[in-house]
């Protein structure tokens, strides 16, 4: 298939899902189970899924020889959409020494004694490079907001803390992307988008399965009970801060090669658009090689 249909395809399922203003965002227009009326079995899946990341494979490899451009890949979700395993399906054809992942757990002492953008900035991509915040700064206009007693503990000055201090962050990531971009970070930020009964039967298997109990906290089911409020901290966060530059795309997650699908996609597209090249050889280059291939062949 030429390359011309495949990007046409990929707007297709990529399309529907990019949010680039957040005017009228609405979570609820948006089904978890969605597949745009694609249907596959798992070998059919697998074999999309590895076109894509073949296809990403060679976008990388441009981007690193480029050496003028990075990707920041951001992935936010509720407990149990399929994170790690988008994350290690996807990226699975990539050149390891290319891209960075990072886990954003609880903020340590030192982080807590800095601002809260601090410890993701040192995490960023360098040009040429991948970078993936499996959760990420968003946290801050998330379970925060959600659990507003782990805001008393990150030590600001009690009269920076108002009514408006989600308004305040939200603006603040809205700079902070706008900075990286004017120096050469592509961002995506996807939400993998569970239904809550998908993730019930998520939570079920973990506990059913031996080989899944590591991954099951009970934490998770007292996380359950603020569904809504994560819910409308999610649209929150996305309306405030979804561009043409930095979109967001809401990925319906209760089919997990769908996600899959849907997230390479939308990262070849990405780089596809920035028109990718090696390098050029000047005169002085050409020579210099020409030089080496007679100096082997005389060898």
């Amino acid at each position: 298939m030429a390359k011309n249909k495949i990007l046409d395809r990929i707007e297709k399922y990529v399309g529907p899902f990019c949010i680039t203003t957040g005017k009228g965002f609405r979570l609820k227009d948006f089904d978890p189970r969605d597949t745009r009326g694609l249907q596959l079995d798992k070998s059919e899946a697998a074999d999309l899924l590895k076109r894509g990341t073949e296809w990403l494979a060679k976008e990388q490899e441009l981007l690193y020889a480029e050496d003028r451009w990075a990707l920041l890949l951001i992935f936010q979700a509720m407990d149990a959409a399929g994170k790690d395993s988008t994350i290690k399906h996807v990226m699975s054809g990539l050149n390891p020494q290319g891209v960075q992942v990072y886990s954003f757990k609880q903020p340590s002492q030192e982080d807590l004694d800095h601002d809260f953008l601090w410890r993701h900035v040192k995490c960023l991509p360098e040009r040429g490079r991948i970078g993936i915040f499996n959760r990420s700064y968003y946290e801050e206009v998330l379970v925060v907001r959600v659990h507003e007693d782990i805001l008393a503990r990150q030590k600001l000055p009690s009269h920076l803390i108002s009514k408006d201090i989600w308004e305040e962050r939200l603006n603040d990531i809205t700079n902070f992307e706008k900075y990286l971009v004017r120096q050469g970070t592509i961002i995506l930020k996807f939400f993998l988008h569970v239904s809550r009964k998908e993730q019930k039967r998520r939570f079920m298997e973990r506990l059913e399965r031996p080989e899944k109990n590591w991954k099951f906290s009970p934490s998770d089911v007292k996380e359950r009970h603020f569904w809504d409020q994560y819910a409308d901290a999610f649209e929150k966060a996305i309306r405030a801060t979804a561009s043409k530059r930095a979109p967001w795309y809401v990925v319906p997650a209760d089919n997990k090669w769908f996600t899959r699908v849907v997230v390479a996609a939308a990262i070849v597209q990405a780089l596809k658009e920035l028109d990718l090249s090696y390098p050029k050889i000047d005169g002085a280059k050409r020579k210099a090689l020409s030089a080496a291939r007679t100096a082997l062949l005389n060898d």
